[in-house]
This record gives C-alpha cells, structure tokens and sequence, in this order.
C-alpha cells in the first residue's frame, strides 16, 4: 500500500513537470515556435478549433511562423483568431498561406518573460510541495491506523521527500533553459 501513495504521488508530480513544460514552451523568447499558437483557437464553420487541426503550422525561419492551412477558406478565420489572441503579432495573408515575423525582444520586455517564467517555475514548486504534504498525510494517516509502522512511515517519507527534491531541480533545470533562450539575443 506504501508504494501506492509513492506510484500516486509520481504520476502527479511528472504531471505538474508536463504543464509547466507546457506553460514555459507559451512563453516567446525572440526565436519562432509553432507551439506560440498552441492556444489560439479558431472559430472554423461555428466551433471552436485549435489551429493544430486546421492547418500546417512550421517555423522556416529563426523569427518566421508559416501557417497554411489545408482548407483554403479558413485562411481569413485564422487570420482573425491570431490577431484576437492578443500575442503582439501581426499575421500577413498572401492568399494561400500567413506569416508571420516575430518582432525582437527588448531587454526590457526579455526581462519580463523570465519574470513570466520565474512565476510559472515557482507555482510548479508549490504544487510539488502540496503533492508532497498530501502523500505525507496519506502515510501518517496508514500509520495512524495501523496499515504501516514508524519504521516504515519514516522511509516512505524519506522517499517523498527525495521524489520531491527531484522533480524541483527538474523545475530549476527547465527554468534555467527557458532563462537562457529568453536572454539569448
């Protein structure tokens, strides 16, 4: 039953990893992405669609998105979803595709991101920290009722505790990377 809470306890903290992963790859650093439009979705025939499902999204170049899109009548919906996601670009339509040229950062606003990204980094540890203090409520709680001993509670704690220190340096280590794309001119 220990290993349970342990197994539990893993799955929720690569989860936390996986979102931040997510959360920093959002975060522009200068350097063209197609994962910047992830979360631009376009209004296609009345529903809402992610842009992943209506088009070919690549970057060709370092500072240049290309978005074509397989049906050539969602060109003008995309368009629009792009500029009312408010992410600071300005898509051009030529007709059969949109572009678009992703403006260089200030020193200013590089600094901004990586305070962005600092934040997002130290939400991630503070939800690491609670999985930490529910695993370790769970085991109090089997030793309380007599499911496990002191011994046993005690090295199912020190193993939270080296899970936990685990995925923070994988949060350090994801933050530093961002850091240096963010600073990287």
């Amino acid at each position: 039953m220990r290993l349970e809470v342990h197994k539990v306890l893993e799955e929720k903290m690569e989860k936390t990893i996986s979102v931040l992963k997510e959360e920093l790859g959002v975060i522009r650093a200068g350097r063209a992405n197609p994962g910047m439009l992830d979360r631009v979705i376009v209004d296609y025939y009345g529903s809402p669609t992610p842009i992943k499902q209506l088009a070919t999204v690549s970057a060709p170049e370092p500072r240049c998105l290309v978005i074509q899109p397989w049906d050539m009548s969602a060109l003008g919906s995309i368009e629009k979803a792009i500029q009312l996601a408010d992410l600071g670009f300005n898509p051009t339509n030529d007709g059969k595709m949109i572009r678009i040229v992703i403006p260089q950062l200030t020193e200013e606003r590089r600094k901004e991101l990586f305070k962005l990204a600092s934040k997002t980094a130290e939400n991630s540890k503070v939800a690491l920290r609670n999985e930490r203090r529910d695993a370790n409520d769970k085991l109090k709680k089997m030793q309380k009722d007599g499911e496990i001993t002191e011994d046993d509670l005690k090295k199912a704690q020190d193993e939270v505790q080296k899970m936990t220190d685990s995925h923070i340096k994988k949060v350090d280590e994801l933050l530093a990377k961002k850091e240096k794309e963010i600073m990287e001119v």
